[in-house]
């Protein structure tokens, strides 16, 4: 391994015994070999610790580090960035699995656009045109807030160019919700390139973060700041455009709380409606039947 790795393969861990060694396998499996793979575990309180040194005293690409308490999740994932070395960061979360052309197809796309400051890929392809897609600002509000969405995504869907990672702050130490207020904040300022989908298997399983309760609260705190952000200066979007945003976004989140009520989690719909920042003017104001088409956020032909 060179002192500058291409690729920073960032692996978090909690109590991921039954899973890491899958994640770090699919790891070593890759087609492009030039990566340190660094698994920064959060006192996981299993053998997950005890699986990776294994693996490292097998492979000098894979450095270990234990925190000396929990962090939590997007804690650990600030403090497994600052402990990276490579030109380009790739989190890679320790119940996943990636396939052998994940890092070859995101670093060759991306390395070939320094227009981007990261790379996405989503679980399929990308409506509107081949990838890869170079989207403004502009194009990526219209794709998540018009379109199919973007900024669901989770942190593992990205190649980031490390430079500009730390410029725009890394991942906020939100629970749940870091990486959809990293994207929404991230994508009015930088350009991002859409890569081709399915380049790793999510697993869904009963430990994850999304299956957690609590984090209700903390979604509809995100949500709150993307109505801020749609309101406010810094937002790439204007006039008509703009104001579908608005209506769509309004309407999303009244069917949230739609559902929460005709699921019986009556808890649920008083904490998002508690928690997202919307006044009775917003629903009075933008409260309608919502305006997307899965090719918006498209760029023209020949732009990228």
């Amino acid at each position: 391994m060179s002192p500058t790795p291409c690729i920073s393969v960032l692996l978090t861990s909690y109590n991921r015994e039954d899973f890491i060694a899958d994640a770090i396998e699919s790891v070593l499996a890759q087609s492009l070999t030039d990566f340190e793979l660094i698994v920064c575990d959060d006192r996981s309180s299993d053998r997950t610790v005890e699986i990776a040194h294994a693996y490292a005293a097998r492979d000098a690409r894979i450095r270990i580090s234990v925190n000396e308490r929990n962090l939590g999740d997007y804690s650990n994932r600030r403090q497994v960035a600052r402990l990276a070395r490579g030109t380009f960061l790739k989190y890679h979360d320790s119940d996943d699995v990636m396939y052998r052309h994940c890092l070859s197809t995101m670093f060759d796309l991306l390395d070939a656009e320094p227009r981007a400051a990261f790379a996405l890929s989503g679980p399929g392809g990308w409506p509107g045109a081949p990838c890869p897609m170079l989207l403004t600002p502009r194009l990526a509000y219209e794709r998540e807030f018009l379109g199919s969405g973007l900024f669901q995504l989770g942190p593992a869907s990205a190649l980031f160019r490390t430079d500009a990672f730390n410029a725009l702050g890394g991942f906020p130490e939100v629970a749940y919700s870091g990486d959809y207020l990293f994207w929404m904040h991230a994508c009015t300022k930088v350009n991002v390139l859409l890569v081709p989908g399915d380049l790793f298997y999510y697993r869904l399983h009963s430990g994850q973060e999304i299956a957690k309760p609590a984090n209700v609260a903390a979604y509809a705190r995100a949500n709150g700041e993307a109505w801020r952000l749609l309101n406010s200066p810094e937002c790439p979007l204007s006039g008509d455009t703009l104001l579908r945003a608005r209506r769509n976004f309004i309407f999303t989140r009244a069917r949230e709380i739609y559902h929460h009520v005709r699921g019986r989690r009556f808890g649920a719909a008083v904490t998002a409606l508690r928690h997202d920042g919307l006044r009775l003017s917003d629903w009075a104001s933008y409260l309608r039947l919502p305006q997307r088409h899965p090719d918006a956020g498209t760029p023209a032909p020949g732009g990228r």
